[in-house]
């Protein structure tokens, strides 16, 4: 990240700046001509021509937003929507998961919290038009970028290229996506105003035929509205292709960075599809803020060139699960489980400094009333949890799991299960025997993380950093254990392909591979926590103990339930199911302390409460109204 030197004399410019954009901008637009008005003869859609958008032959400016509504409750998509119509915006931006969408290979999910067709239709509800991001790629600070693990099976797979096995599942895909894309669009009477081909694609770059085929397999499939690509400056070029109207990425307005577009496209409008409200955030490392006057000032700033703008993010919402991504650069470093971003709105959707201050500025582009803010949302602190019963991961496996067995280790995509689609998320723990102690040594073969117990005695724990651990003497056979941790994929960058979690080779006892292994899948998926209720060896928590294990407790709500957070001080690394939902990982280093649990998901009367800790536990969690994600640092 950048240093923040310098923040307070941009402050100081920065209202004289805004008030004379805003000047400017009320004389040169009219809200007539930025937002559409209720459009009979749809057949025009959204044109370019030379440096200005048309709506159905209407100027038209894209104030948009990004909302994604894999990292919402169904519940609150609409809540979210007439915020971005309150803050004065007319586009929804949203990006398709193509691994939640479908999570075993041929099985497709677009129902519940999935459901986009009524999403985008909500969308339409509420005025909203849409510019569809389909992937299949993503980025998103998803697990790698919305690809799914199956994928990965394939010991030859080129991700985001024409290789035959990668185009093969696009085309699988995109042939139960589009019919429900298809009649959403413009000309069809649908919100759907633009399709981005792929997604950033300028920074991949290994196959030029690739963009190409995505744009094909889109417009064969009845995609008929206007094209874009998305990329940062230095990806521009890179990232083109014919009859897609490129846009650009960027946090800072650097000089000439809007120029620079008309090197790679002549006459056409500028738009930046990603405004970076914000920033994400790995765990151990500090809560990435980004200064509310520096951002609606560049927002200005961009307006008066005669952009259009997306915000990214317009609400951020919540990695729930196991499904943040990672970066890898000098090293690995997983995304922690809010999505804040600190965006214009917070995780839960509340209102930030952020939106007051670009309401006020859109106000006074579009010169009519602004649709007064919906009402917030409010949030209830529950108390003290007690977590009253455990049971120990070895007393589980026997009765919930069966093993694969293998003479090899197997990483966690290529494991038999889920119809042959292999494990995508969570644990897997390795078991073989042992005779003796030693030298252990990974070989760099651990993705992502591994705690090692001689029976059930702790070792150590292997990841990148550590390759190498003293096994204990000790006389006879004795079970090696390794639980592996997939703490999420890469989802930028050129490592893609090298992807796979678990073990992905041999592991070393004294020099000498290790072989014959009993491989036990956790994915704590829901059918997985539901037996987990019912099998017998529940006990009470004793004043000390140390995980792996799952302990469980009641909350109990008397009335109607509200937004909640959790902290879990005093408890180490693990993960927290509410009613069956995984609400995500939690880890002691930080920055985040808090999970966040929306209150659809909470019942009145009785909410049961299962937490997986790896290590050291707790006795009790506390529910809180207001959420801690960290130590903060500017961006800058």
């Amino acid at each position: 990240m950048w240093p923040c030197g310098g923040r307070r004399q941009r402050r100081l410019g920065g209202a004289a700046v805004l008030l004379g954009v805003l000047w400017l901008l009320a004389r040169r637009f009219n809200w007539s001509e930025l937002i559409p008005m209720r459009l009979w003869g749809r057949t025009l859609g959204l044109q370019t021509e030379n440096s200005q958008f048309l709506l159905e032959g209407m100027p038209f400016r894209i104030f948009g937003g990004s909302v994604h509504y894999f990292r919402v409750p169904r519940e609150y998509w609409e809540d979210r929507m007439l915020k971005m119509k309150a803050c004065g915006l007319n586009t929804l931006t949203t990006y398709v998961p193509w691994n939640l969408h479908e999570q075993t290979r041929g099985k497709f999910d677009f129902t519940q919290d999935l459901d986009l067709e009524a999403f985008l239709s909500l969308a339409a509800k509420n005025g909203l038009w849409v510019i569809l991001r389909p992937g299949p790629y993503i980025c998103s600070e998803w697990d790698l970028g919305g690809l799914p693990s199956w994928l990965l099976q394939d010991p030859e797979m080129q991700l985001r290229t024409t290789y035959k096995g990668f185009t093969e599942a696009v085309d699988a895909y995109f042939d139960h996506l589009m019919p429900i894309v298809v009649p959403l669009q413009y000309k069809k009477g649908g919100p759907i105003i633009a399709v981005q081909v792929e997604n950033e694609y300028g920074s991949y770059a290994k196959d030029p035929n690739y963009m190409a085929y995505v744009k094909m397999a889109l417009l064969s499939r009845g995609i008929v509205e206007l094209l874009m690509t998305s990329d940062n400056k230095n990806g521009l070029s890179f990232g083109l292709v014919e009859g897609a109207l490129a846009t650009v990425n960027f946090q800072k307005l650097e000089p000439g960075v809007l120029k620079y577009l008309d090197t790679v496209q002549r006459d056409q409008p500028k738009m930046v599809m990603e405004y970076w409200t914000g920033w994400f955030d790995n765990w151990g490392g500090p809560h990435y803020v980004f200064d509310a006057d520096e951002m609606v000032n560049t927002v200005a700033s961009i307006l008066k060139l005669g952009a259009s703008i997306n915000l990214y993010m317009f609400h951020g919402g919540t990695n729930f699960g196991f499904m943040n991504g990672a970066l890898e650069t000098d090293e690995y470093k997983s995304d922690v489980t809010s999505y804040d971003y600190d965006a214009v709105l917070t995780e839960a959707g509340d209102y930030t400094s952020k939106f007051f201050k670009l309401r006020q500025l859109f106000s006074a582009i579009i010169g009519q009333p602004l649709p007064l803010p919906p009402m917030i949302e409010s949030k209830a602190s529950y108390g003290a949890i007690l977590l009253h019963q455990y049971i120990s991961l070895w007393d589980v496996l026997p009765s919930l799991i069966q093993p694969v067995k293998s003479e090899f280790p197997v990483n966690m995509e290529n494991l038999h299960l889920n119809d042959s689609s292999g494990q995508s998320y969570g644990y897997v723990l390795y078991e073989t025997v042992i005779f003796g102690g030693g030298h252990l040594h990974s070989r760099d073969h651990v993705r992502d993380r591994a705690q090692v117990f001689v029976n059930t005695m702790y070792v150590g724990e292997l990841d990148y950093n550590t390759v190498e651990l003293s096994l204990p003497e000790g006389q006879g056979f004795r079970q090696l254990r390794l639980l592996v941790e997939n703490r999420g994929r890469v989802n930028y960058g050129l490592a893609l392909n090298e992807q796979r979690k678990g073990l992905i080779g041999d592991i070393f006892l004294n020099k000498t591979p290790l072989r014959n292994f009993k491989i036990y899948s956790l994915e704590m998926k829901p059918g997985f926590m539901k037996s987990l209720q019912q099998v017998a060896g529940w006990s009470a928590v004793p004043d000390y103990f140390v995980g792996p294990a799952f302990f469980r407790g009641r909350l109990w709500i008397e009335h109607q339930p509200q937004d909640t957070f959790l902290k879990l001080q005093g408890w180490e690394k693990g993960v927290v199911f509410v009613n069956g939902h995984n609400l995500g990982r939690y880890w002691k280093i930080g920055p985040q302390e808090t999970l966040y649990l929306p209150g659809p998901w909470l019942q009145k009367g009785n909410n049961e409460i299962v937490i997986f800790e790896e290590r050291t536990a707790g006795r009790i969690i506390q529910s809180v109204d207001i959420p801690y994600l960290g130590r903060t640092q500017y961006v800058d």
